[in-house]
């Protein structure tokens, strides 16, 4: 009876104590969800402000060309061709197009199907089969992967502007940093426990020579471009400028770097860095990215860079089933062009850069690859025509094209340049808003004046522009 006793007491206790505790609830005094306090009154409505409206829609701070622009005399362009090919001072062998980017049609010509040392004009080519065969988009990864053996391997996807360090998400060469690669490889390893690891690399990525025989050796040697590889820091450079010596092993000096890298992320490399193909099923531990490769392009054209010209090539070459060598790639780049409707009958590439010795182009073939650039038809190209260095701008004209020059900003242009051998290719605004189309060449020009004629170019371009002006 006792304990019933005091459980009822206990209850009736409890009872008690919880009505207290709600009517103090209900008065404020203690926290919880009851209140006699009235309700809070609705909040006002978020104000306008007084006069809001829906703004202008944006308009282009550069408008189009429009549709009707007047189309230049083709008796104006023809003058302007033959005073450029009767100019001596260019040499005996010029060739010059001029053509209607809209419609096609021939404005001027002078020598326009015969075959021409091309020079860097020729990467026009190599960026347009880049950018129809492979995803502008894409990207190309280096990866660090770990293997059944424990066994780390860097493997090379064709970036060749690795950083060492961090990698700079603005930057073209340098997007993607063996640093990085390194401190995500590291902090996965020393989770198992490990601080050293045995290293090798996989570049297998490309075959045959890594320079092309027609390429001279001495400007090999002098750092003109780079062995091809599957990847490089900074473009194989040596020093701290955009040309000189380069690393004769590319991958190699890139593994290193890494290793060192490592070190600093406290994983040292056991032994040397062999190389070793990645097996399929090898865990990935780390990976860093380059740019698009429609930036990637973009900056080979602006710099006329060779060693990166030559990686896309390759590139090419892979993905349209053929090895991954300087013979597949310049097959290849002729290949893609060819089915996009330029006749490539006489064509020659020996390389995809125009730098080593032999390649043939004409002017005709040269201005329909440009004109393809331009092809509502062709969107994926269009990055190609945009990208061109910029007369007194950008890239490899922003020194050209001075004075008063009605060509500055107004013509995008490759520039072609080897001994003897000047050439410019690329697209024109006349005064009237008409965009044109134009290639040039020349090659035999006298030893010491190719300075003269690349001037010489730029004034014809200049005059192009100038065309409809009152």
């Amino acid at each position: 009876m006792g304990w019933r006793l005091r459980t009822g007491a206990t209850a009736v206790t409890v009872v008690a104590l919880m009505g207290g505790y709600l009517v103090a609830d209900a008065h404020d005094v203690v926290p919880g969800m009851l209140t006699l306090a009235p309700a809070p009154p609705q909040p006002a409505p978020f104000p306008s402000p007084p006069g809001a409206q829906p703004g202008p829609s944006p308009t282009p701070v550069i408008p189009t060309l429009p549709d009707d622009a007047a189309v230049p005399s083709a008796s104006d362009v023809g003058a302007l061709v033959k005073g450029l090919v009767d100019d001596k001072r260019l040499g005996a062998r010029v060739g010059a197009v001029v053509v209607d980017a809209a419609t096609g049609d021939t404005l001027g010509a002078a020598a326009a199907d015969t075959g021409f040392v091309p020079a860097s004009t020729q990467k026009l080519l190599t960026a347009v089969a880049a950018l129809t065969t492979l995803d502008p988009d894409s990207t190309l990864d280096t990866r660090a992967v770990l293997d059944a053996d424990g066994r780390l391997i860097l493997v090379g996807a064709g970036d060749m502007m690795l950083a060492a360090g961090a990698g700079n998400p603005d930057a073209v060469n340098g997007r993607a940093g063996l640093g990085d690669l390194a401190e995500q490889a590291a902090a996965k390893i020393k989770v198992s426990g490990q601080d050293s690891i045995r290293l090798a690399i996989d570049d297998s990525l490309f075959t045959g020579p890594a320079v092309a025989p027609a390429v001279p050796a001495t400007e090999a040697t002098m750092g003109f471009v780079a062995p091809v590889a599957s990847m490089a820091v900074n473009v194989a450079m040596l020093g701290e400028g955009s040309w000189g010596p380069r690393a004769t092993d590319p991958a190699m000096a890139a593994a290193q770097t890494f290793a060192r890298a490592l070190a600093e992320h406290g994983v040292t490399v056991k032994g040397s860095i062999g190389r070793e193909q990645a097996p399929d099923d090898a865990r990935v531990l780390a990976t860093v990215s380059s740019a698009p490769l429609s930036e990637v392009s973009g900056w080979a054209m602006q710099h006329s860079d060779n060693t990166i010209t030559e990686v896309l090539g390759r590139l090419v070459a892979l993905e349209t089933g053929r090895h991954g060598s300087n013979d597949g790639a310049t097959q290849a780049v002729l290949a893609v062009v060819g089915k996009l409707g330029v006749d490539v009958s006489g064509a020659v590439l020996v390389d995809c850069s125009g730098l080593g010795r032999g390649s043939v182009l004409s002017p005709r073939q040269l201005a329909d690859v440009v004109r393809l650039t331009t092809d509502p038809d062709h969107p994926q190209l269009r990055d190609v025509a945009v990208d061109l260095p910029v007369g007194a701008l950008s890239g490899t004209l922003a020194s050209r094209f001075g004075g008063d020059n009605a060509g500055r900003g107004f013509v995008r242009a490759k520039t072609g340049s080897l001994p003897n051998v000047v050439g410019l290719a690329g697209t024109v605004v006349t005064a009237d808003d008409r965009l044109l189309v134009f290639a040039l060449q020349a090659d035999q020009v006298e030893s010491g004046a190719t300075v003269g004629a690349r001037t010489i170019f730029d004034q014809f371009a200049g005059r192009l522009a100038a065309l409809g002006a009152p």
